[in-house]
């Protein structure tokens, strides 16, 4: 076994990992980095970018389908499953290979193969080929899929997010438990490519959504498009030879059993710590066995390790995963020296259609952090204009704001360019500043943004202005 001594051990190659490398090497070339599984990053090989592939190929057939809203007569649209699928794996592997390039760029030195444990706080053993003796270290370890154990009766048609881009066609069916993210990005994309879908959920979430008007307006438009259950009574799932029959509670059928190709699971992910005995690292761990860590630093107590990225359990975002990363990388490569860092303002895109934007502090946060003392605005793009011309009408946004100050506090959208939309909320709430500021911004017509526009100037309305008014709540901050 190969013994090595370092300053700076970084576990996992993927956004957090290289992020935390290209950093630390800034400081210090005495630097290695370890990973297991394949190289290529959670997002470009089976996340963030085969699924917008998905998506797009969704979106073409489904705007052919409604062509005629605008006079358009359609012929018929035909999916043709294989080309789709060939088509996602083809740009994924383009994808993969810009990350494999970068890889490729590392010193050979830098990098070791294999899945590391801790066999002591400074002592990290390699599969049967290195023990690295490491001065500071930073957990990047990622994260993998999350599956219930009652789900495992699928058995063989069991599939994750990870399998849906391999798959060399289309199914006909596909059952999708877990109305998350993934869920609801890969449900609704399969639905339009015409996949029978139905969607279980558990305790009545949708997506990332904590506003429950917002909440009531996405379930009604996607149960438009196929039946979502945000909390099902699922009884049964078994696999038979047709597929995998579930047994549900229909609220007009009553119990009823339904079989489908596959069965996804889109129930959580879970970060990839349960492999390191971190036990050995003398960290102080919750009851899931993570180690507690400070936010600002992603420092683990008062350790020299640190933990980035996915790992974290906190924020599977693939901008959150570079800043930890860079967060990480420097501390560690500074340590004992510890600095905080940038946490920029919390903001979070799903791609469905309409799609989801989540900015800044939730309506709960506000409603704690300001004691009550906030108000709401809100617009419904039924009528706004561009999106009316568009046939993208569809949706609310509602914005939040502290009385007193007139801070912007934060949103949730369910409509039309939310992805754009929630960056320039996102840029006002970590920019700090007021409704009013923002009404002061220039707004073209005719845009979507015009709505945006509605609903802050129907907040500025109900805000009560002025330090005679209220006291500014503490730690009111829109950054989280």
């Amino acid at each position: 076994m190969e013994k090595r001594q370092v300053e700076v051990a970084i576990l996992g190659a993927g956004t957090a990992g290289m992020s935390a490398y290209r950093v630390a090497r800034k400081h210090t070339d005495s630097v290695v980095m370890i990973e297991g599984g394949p190289y290529g990053t959670t997002c470009a090989r089976v996340g963030c970018m085969p699924s917008k592939l998905l998506i797009a190929a969704s979106e073409a057939a489904h705007d052919a389908r409604r062509a005629g809203l605008f006079g358009i007569r359609p012929g018929n649209v035909k999916v043709d499953g294989r080309a789709v699928m060939e088509r996602v794996r083809q740009e994924r592997d383009r994808f993969v290979d810009f990350v494999l390039d970068a890889v490729d760029d590392f010193p050979e030195e830098h990098k070791i193969r294999g899945y590391a444990r801790f066999l002591s706080p400074h002592v990290l053993q390699v599969d049967d080929s290195h023990e690295i003796e490491a001065e500071r270290v930073v957990i990047a370890t990622g994260s993998r899929p999350n599956v219930p154990d009652f789900l495992k009766s699928a058995e063989d048609r069991l599939v994750v997010n990870d399998d849906i881009f391999e798959w060399e066609d289309l199914p006909s069916s596909v059952a999708v438990f877990g109305p998350g993210v993934i869920g609801l990005e890969l449900g609704q994309a399969l639905s339009r490519l015409g996949v029978r879908v139905r969607m279980f959920g558990v305790g009545g979430g949708v997506g990332p959504i904590q506003d429950e008007e917002i909440r009531e307006c996405a379930l009604e438009a996607f149960n438009q498009e196929f039946p979502l259950d945000p909390d099902a009574d699922t009884k049964k799932v078994e696999r038979t030879g047709d597929g995998v029959a579930i047994t549900f509670v229909d609220g007009e059928r009553g119990e009823v059993t339904e079989t489908f190709d596959y069965l996804l699971a889109a129930t959580g992910r879970r970060p990839n710590v349960d492999g390191l005995d971190i036990q050995n690292a003398n960290l102080e761990l919750d009851d899931r066995g993570m180690p507690y860590y400070e936010h600002y630093t992603l420092r683990c107590g008062d350790s020299h390790v640190f933990i980035a990225g996915d790992a974290t359990a906190d924020l599977p975002l693939l901008h959150e995963a570079a800043d930890e990363g860079r967060i990480a990388g420097e501390n560690a490569a500074f340590y004992p020296k510890v600095r905080v860092g940038l946490r920029r303002t919390p903001l979070a895109v799903v791609f469905t259609d309409p799609q989801i934007a989540t900015v800044g502090k939730t309506i709960q946060q506000v409603d704690e952090d300001c004691r009550g003392r906030f108000a709401v605005g809100f617009v419904s793009f039924q009528g706004q204009g561009r999106s009316r011309v568009i046939g993208k009408n569809r949706g609310l946004l509602r914005v939040y704001g502290e009385h007193g100050s007139g801070l912007f506090m934060g949103a949730e959208m369910f409509g039309p360019a939310a992805e754009h939309i929630g960056h320039l909320l996102a840029w006002a709430a970590q920019s700090r500043m007021t409704v009013t500021d923002m009404l002061d911004m220039p707004y073209y017509h005719p845009v979507i943004e015009e709505g945006l526009r509605t609903a802050l100037r129907d907040l500025n309305h109900k805000l009560s202005l002025g330090p005679e008014v209220v006291e500014n709540c503490l730690d009111c901050g829109p950054g989280g």
